[in-house]
């Protein structure tokens, strides 16, 4: 049975499909994979535009593996251990109802929690990091068949947050929550160039930042998300369904289409799209805030910059735009994390800007990839691992300071490269 994902960008032919139900199963599938001669992987969702998840030999769907296995309270402290398989949508809800909450993440809940894990899912936040910053244990099945747990102060526990499935199956995931709280979420509508005068200040006056710019115009999206002590003030439900699924999927979509038949329209219809920007503002649950909706489908590239840099790769990527005239319909997007202590986080030891490029799935666009890409490589720019770029392990050693420990803790743990794949050779070597 083909594997495609949400993109439809990737695609594979596994020999084998699975469904394990526990870890037992999954120690199984490994050690028979390794005794055939096969290679194995457990897919997530399909929200990755690599092939990070593709394999030719056994594939493990993460259907059977969801759920919350435990909730710890310890002086103040929670923790809730989670399956792999679990969708983060459901997770979010089974957390409300227990009245806890992710400090932070991501604006996609369709992942489940080891394939955004395990991909460097990062979300924006001044001072929480993404998924992999929240991991306290990780449990998971090793190349051998065992099983352990991974836990911080151990080098498999920084290098396994964000393992790309390299070192083992991930089946469990303990992840620091906290009691839920609210978020005061602002929409407003800014130029470009104000902005680019303001990035220092407005990083350090959010908890969340998250602007999306609309190529050829100077208009952007701002939404910055705070804590709120309440009441909730959550958005009508007309007002919702005409920001977040009308204006930004219904809309949005109708008008990529007609760019895609009339590029030399675009400029124009992007003046549209700035028009419709507007101000508002709402308190609401905190993962309702955080997610949105993405009905249109399209292609991502996504690197991670030195946040001092931001300033610089923006306005280098406006320059390049409109110096080659390509007609981009989707809007460039613009988070920010703290450090990260995991070895292949994006914001690995350094404070960090993410710069996200899209376009419109059924028009492709790769010299405008390829030209943001050179940018992003001269800025010491790091890839997202489960969206499109070109790097590969000589490029990636030079970026990641720990890039060596996880190759070598890797050929120590799947020195018969169980479970490598086509993507895996390329970013982390043979």
């Amino acid at each position: 049975m083909a594997f495609t994902n949400w993109a439809r960008n990737q695609s594979g032919t596994p020999a084998e499909v699975r469904t394990p139900t526990s870890v037992e199963d999954v120690a199984l599938a490994v050690r028979e994979a390794a005794g055939s001669g096969r290679r194995v992987r457990m897919v997530g969702t399909g929200h990755s535009f690599t092939g990070v998840a593709l394999t030719d030999g056994i594939m493990l769907r993460p259907h059977g593996l969801t759920g919350i296995r435990s909730i710890t309270k310890d002086n103040g402290s929670s923790s809730v251990c989670v399956l792999a398989g679990t969708p983060l949508s459901v997770l979010n809800e089974e957390l409300d109802r227990r009245g806890l909450a992710l400090a932070n993440m991501g604006d996609i809940t369709a992942q489940t929690v080891a394939g955004a894990i395990q991909t460097g899912t990062h979300g924006t936040g001044r001072d929480t990091g993404g998924l992999a910053d929240q991991v306290l244990k990780l449990e998971m099945v090793l190349a051998d068949g065992s099983v352990v747990t991974a836990a911080p102060g151990e080098d498999l526990f920084d290098a396994a947050r964000v393992g790309l499935g390299a070192l083992g199956v991930l089946t469990a995931v303990t992840l620091r929550v906290e009691p839920s709280f609210l978020l005061h979420n602002r929409r407003q509508a800014m130029p470009l160039s104000e902005i680019l005068d303001r990035l220092d200040a407005m990083t350090s006056a959010n908890e969340h930042l998250d602007f999306f710019w609309l190529p050829h115009t100077d208009a952007c999206l701002v939404k910055t998300n705070n804590r709120h002590p309440g009441p909730a003030r959550p958005p009508a439900a007309l007002k919702h369904w005409l920001d977040n699924v009308f204006l930004e999927n219904t809309l949005f979509g109708a008008l990529c289409g007609v760019g895609g038949r009339f590029p030399a329209a675009i400029p124009r219809l992007n003046a549209v799209s700035a028009a419709f920007l507007g101000d508002s503002e709402s308190v609401n649950t905190s993962y309702k805030i955080f997610t949105s909706v993405r009905d249109v489908r399209f292609l991502e590239m996504e690197y991670a910059v030195p946040r001092e840099r931001l300033g610089q790769a923006l306005r280098e990527t406006r320059d390049l735009v409109e110096r080659m005239d390509w007609k981009i319909t989707f809007p460039i997007e613009v988070r920010v994390t703290p450090p990260s202590e995991a070895w292949l986080s994006t914001a690995h030891g350094r404070p960090s800007a993410y710069i996200a490029c899209h376009v419109y799935r059924p028009t492709p666009n790769p010299a405008y990839f390829e030209g943001v890409e050179e940018i992003m490589t001269r800025l010491d720019g790091r890839p997202h691992w489960g969206k499109l770029h070109s790097r590969d392990a000589a490029y990636l050693g030079k970026v990641y300071p720990r890039f060596a420990d996880f190759v070598a803790l890797r050929d120590r743990l799947d020195p018969a490269r169980l479970f490598a794949n086509p993507y895996l050779d390329t970013v982390l070597g043979p």
